[in-house]
């Protein structure tokens, strides 16, 4: 069946309080997407941000992200007042997201929040089925907290590596912090899944999305240490990354420690399914990102300045996926980021796991016409997009590209000039024989550089970027319903009203 969505982070929404949460913003985007015509709304990942800001290094690859807390609904639920929240000082550039005065007041907020909450069965029951990760989350950061927000392999050697008396006296020392981070994540929960509850009901589905791997400082680390390749400091022997490549000279060093694929094949890949069972619930969808990664990944020795002196090492390859598959069906529900330096045995992997691929149009007008994102090279079991959240803009793109691509670009979109690039972009996107159609916000409203998410490889001035009041609309929602209409990925419902 054709379909189409929109991506559209949850902190990129226009709500009160510096960022945007779960709240009335993001309920009244739900309703523009079922007026524009939309079967999906694809987000980032929910979790904690960590170094830099990138929701793709996180604290944790359960918990929800503090800032996306609603203050307007705590405020109805009487755990706020309104004098408390805007006496908060949350940036005041409307169209920026300002991360230093979040974190610094933020937390203060809900703390005020916290000290006039009563517990409930809701709340217990909530505790009782997420303890296989709450548990480990909330003494973790209770342990930041009071270890001035150093990294856990930091922290005292009882602490670090987890000391059973130790970690009982910290339990019973730090009781407040932990309740207190308990509590952000039931309220994050309860407004998440109020949303998606909303969204289901209307009809929209949401493709959730989860980093391939978990960041050094985080609780999945520091609680499973065993689950990753490190030495017996608790330092990683090697770390993940991106080798040279036609972007960057030095590769890309993310530092992410890399897993002990030898102990998670004795396990029968059990973290993994907790991992991907949880995301099922979250999400109606998973996009897991650098896909390619199971099959073979780029390992880095730890310590190293940049990527170059990295090595491919074979991944668990399909036998993950067929594990996943005894769990979860045949059909879970996973789109595969498979951007990247692709090998035939990636490909291998890729039809033998059957989940869709994606194709971006930014990357089609470089390589003639056997690129294989360019439409007439699609097959139909794809996810097709115009760019991502690492892509700038089309109108930004079309200003950076060579004179060469950019004359490609044109002829083969049968576009005039560089504005109105991204309407036809769209449209070839929407026409392709994909299954699925992903557009991206920015290009719907038509922005330059200006509404770029994030550069690759870059710190600061990423995922920042927030929408203004008054573009979603529902002049915008008629035209994005009726070029879905035309090209005939309207959902079925919708399909019965033309």
């Amino acid at each position: 069946m054709r379909t189409s969505g929109i991506l559209m982070p949850i902190f990129s929404l226009c709500s009160k309080g510096g960022i945007g949460t779960l709240g009335k913003e993001a309920y009244n985007f739900v309703d523009f997407l079922e007026r524009a015509g939309q079967s999906y709304w694809q987000i980032l990942p929910l979790n904690p941000t960590n170094f830099g800001d990138s929701p793709y290094q996180s604290f944790s690859s359960y918990a929800g992200n503090p800032y996306f807390i609603d203050p307007e609904v705590l405020i109805e639920e009487g755990l706020l007042t309104k004098t408390e929240f805007e006496s908060f000082d949350f940036g005041s550039v409307p169209n920026e997201i300002d991360y230093e005065k979040l974190y610094n007041n933020r937390y203060k907020m809900l703390q005020s929040a916290f000290s006039r909450f009563k517990t409930n069965s809701d709340y217990f029951s909530f505790c009782e089925k997420n303890a296989f990760w709450l548990d480990e989350y909330a003494l973790f950061m209770a342990l930041k907290d009071d270890n001035n927000n150093a990294s856990w392999n930091m922290w005292p050697k009882p602490l670090k590596e987890r000391d059973k008396e130790a970690i009982e006296k910290a339990k019973i020392d730090c009781k407040a912090q932990i309740d207190f981070h308990r509590f952000i994540q039931y309220m994050f929960s309860k407004q998440w899944f109020a949303l998606k509850e909303y969204a289901n009901e209307k009809g929209i589905s949401i493709i959730g999305d989860i980093p391939i791997y978990v960041a050094l400082d985080s609780s999945d680390v520091w609680s499973e240490p065993e689950q990753f390749q490190l030495d017996e400091d608790m330092k990683p022997s090697a770390v993940a990354g991106c080798p040279p490549d036609a972007f960057t000279d030095e590769g890309q060093l993310w530092g992410n420690p890399l897993y002990n694929w030898a102990l998670m094949k004795k396990e029968n890949y059990a973290w993994w399914k907790k991992r991907l069972g949880y995301a099922l619930k979250l999400y109606d969808t998973v996009r897991i990102d650098h896909f390619r990664g199971f099959e073979s990944y780029w390992s880095v020795p730890f310590g190293a300045e940049n990527a170059k002196g990295g090595k491919w090492v074979k991944g668990p390859d399909v036998a993950l996926f067929k594990e996943l598959k005894k769990e979860f069906g045949e059909d879970v529900p996973i789109i595969a980021e498979d951007l990247g330096f692709l090998t035939p045995k990636i490909h291998l992997m890729l039809k033998r796991c059957g989940f869709p691929g994606m194709k971006v149009l930014q990357f089609a007008f470089s390589n003639g016409a056997d690129s294989e994102y360019l439409p007439h090279n699609y097959n139909n079991n794809c996810v097709v997009y115009t760019g991502t959240h690492d892509n700038d803009t089309i109108l930004g793109w079309a200003d950076n590209i060579s004179k060469k691509d950019l004359e490609m670009a044109k002829e083969y979109l049968n576009a005039k000039d560089k504005e109105g690039l991204n309407w036809n972009m769209i449209r070839a996107a929407q026409m392709s024989v994909a299954d699925t159609c992903i557009l991206t916000m920015q290009d719907l409203i038509g922005l330059g550089s200006e509404g770029r998410i994030n550069t690759p490889s870059t710190l600061g001035n990423n995922w920042q970027w927030r929408i203004t009041e008054g573009c979603v609309n529902d002049w915008l929602a008629k035209i994005v319903y009726d070029k879905t209409a035309t090209a005939f990925r309207l959902p079925k419902n919708k399909k019965e009203q033309v």
